[in-house]
Parts: structure tokens; sequence; C-alpha cells
């Protein structure tokens, strides 16, 4: 069986130009801010512990707290640091409790191989993620931030991101920011294409909002 698609510049640069063809608002959104970046990050261990810490906080509090506990931590964020450190460690370094015990679950199923993150890289993207939602704190949302910028899965939408629900709202004319649900079945019509058509809304966002373009 062939390895999944993953989305490469040229693939982005197509499935921008599909998006654009049957969907005028998006095009609206190219034609001002171009083609958005793909904003790739690493597949592994590291990647997704930042991304379980950028739950619900913003990426930039996030990426501070993750370069201190990185520089703080002997042997940096690894697997079997996370694991000999320990929750109680990580909280008196600066994490919550809940985000402390996310961390030691995951960096546990990874060193006692429960958890095989290079082998996801051949998993259709369903299967990646119910293997990634076995471990606790990581959730639809998290599971698919994985699966859109570390795998580069050209369909990944990531359910309840509050920037890609006020992007619906702004491009769509709403009069209240949609709902996970209302947002997913907005994006539905995007498909094969949704995570070319958030990187698009994400990009929106943030120059709406005078942030720089970064998200990886």
């Amino acid at each position: 069986m062939s390895a999944p698609r993953r989305l490469d510049a040229a693939a982005l640069q197509e499935a921008v130009q599909a998006l654009c063809a049957h969907d005028a608002a998006l095009a609206a959104l190219v034609a001002r801010d171009g083609t958005p970046p793909l904003w790739p990050r690493p597949e592994g261990f590291v990647t997704l512990a930042r991304i379980i810490l950028e739950q619900q906080v913003s990426l930039e509090s996030a990426a501070s707290l993750f370069r201190r506990l990185d520089a703080s931590i002997e042997g940096g964020v690894h697997p079997s640091s996370i694991v000999a450190l320990g929750a109680d460690g990580l909280r008196a370094l600066g994490v919550t409790r809940q985000k402390a015990a996310y961390w030691v679950a995951l960096a546990e199923q990874v060193v006692e191989a429960r958890l095989d993150l290079a082998a996801l890289a051949s998993f259709p993207d369903d299967d990646v993620l119910a293997h990634l939602q076995r471990v606790p704190g990581i959730g639809p949302w998290t599971a698919n931030v994985y699966l859109l910028f570390a795998l580069g899965r050209p369909d990944a939408w990531p359910p309840g991101d509050l920037a890609l629900h006020m992007a619906l709202r702004d491009v769509r004319g709403l009069d209240r920011v949609p709902t996970s649900n209302e947002a997913q079945h907005l994006a539905s019509r995007w498909a094969p294409h949704r995570a070319t058509a958030a990187r698009i809304l994400w990009q929106a966002y943030l120059r709406e909002r005078g942030r720089r373009t970064e998200l990886a």
C-alpha cells in the first residue's frame, strides 16, 4: 500500500487553485494575502508535546514556555527526560497540573513503545487520529493539528480551533462565531482540501489582527 499523500509546496498551490475556482470568498483572501505558508513541523515527540502546550493558550506563550522547558530539563524535551522528571518536576518548572500529566502520559507511551510516532506517517488519516487519541490529553484538535502540520495531510481539519471559527465568521459574514460542529459543516464543502482552506483562513486571521503570519 502506498504512503498517504503529503501536502508539499506544489500540492498546496494546486489545492489553492482548486479552492479559489469554487469559492469566491477564499479566492478573495488569496488575492489579498497570497498563497498561505505550509507551516511544516517535524514529525515526532517534540512537535506533539508542543501542540499539547498550545491547547487553549496563545502560540506565543506556548513557544516561550517550551523554550524555557527545553533549556531547563536535563537532556531537553525528550521522552526519557520527561519520564525521569515526572509530573511533579514539570509542575515545578511552571507546567500546569493537567499538561504535566499529559506530557508524562505521552512520554511513557513512547518510551514503552506503545505509541510508535514514526510509524504514523504510513497510516491513513483515521488510523493516525485513533492512535493519537488513545493518549490521555490528546483529543481531536491536538491530533488533527499534528496530522495537518507534522504529517502534511491534505484534508485535515482541527475541530474547535477558535481562530478558524473566527475567520469563518468573517469570511462567511456570520453574525456570531460558529460552533465546532457548525464550522466542520461549513468546512465540509472544501474537502478534500480542508487543510489548505484552514491555512488560508489562519493566514487571514493573523493578517487582519496585525500579527506575524507564523504558526509553526
